[in-house]
């Protein structure tokens, strides 16, 4: 099966690959060849292909999944893969959302801390094994 995953400025992947993971706003995916057709809205987390023996993961900010006759689109405004992903800014993108996050009284800032603190951590989470 096939697996694009496109952003509004770049093609980000764009292989055949055997299984593929991801994490919709309903729970996480898992999808193999002659999968059932699938359309489902993405929530930030980290997208996981394997091919034969290689893992590759990749940031997802969002977007939508969609799956047919072999074909999978991932849309997102967002996706890196793991190796492109700085771990120290990533780091320190989590610390900084998670210190306005416990200084916010807004609930509009909470909201926002809190988005941040799930891109952070997708970002890391998709470095761990790359």
């Amino acid at each position: 099966m096939h697996l694009k995953i496109i952003t509004h400025e770049r093609v980000v992947f764009d292989e055949n690959v055997d299984e593929i993971y991801t994490k919709t706003t309903d729970g996480e995916i898992g999808i193999l060849k002659d999968h059932i057709p699938v359309m489902a809205a993405l929530d930030i987390g980290v997208t996981k292909t394997v091919k034969e023996n290689e893992i590759k993961f990749f940031t997802t900010m969002g977007g939508v999944f969609q799956f047919k006759d072999d074909e999978a689109l991932i849309l997102t405004t967002t996706a890196e893969s793991g190796d492109e992903i700085d771990v120290t800014r990533a780091k320190e993108a989590l610390k900084r959302a998670q210190a306005r996050l416990a200084e916010s009284e807004a609930e509009i800032d909470a909201k926002r801390a809190e988005a941040a603190i799930a891109r952070a951590m997708a970002r890391l989470k998709a470095t761990l094994n790359n």
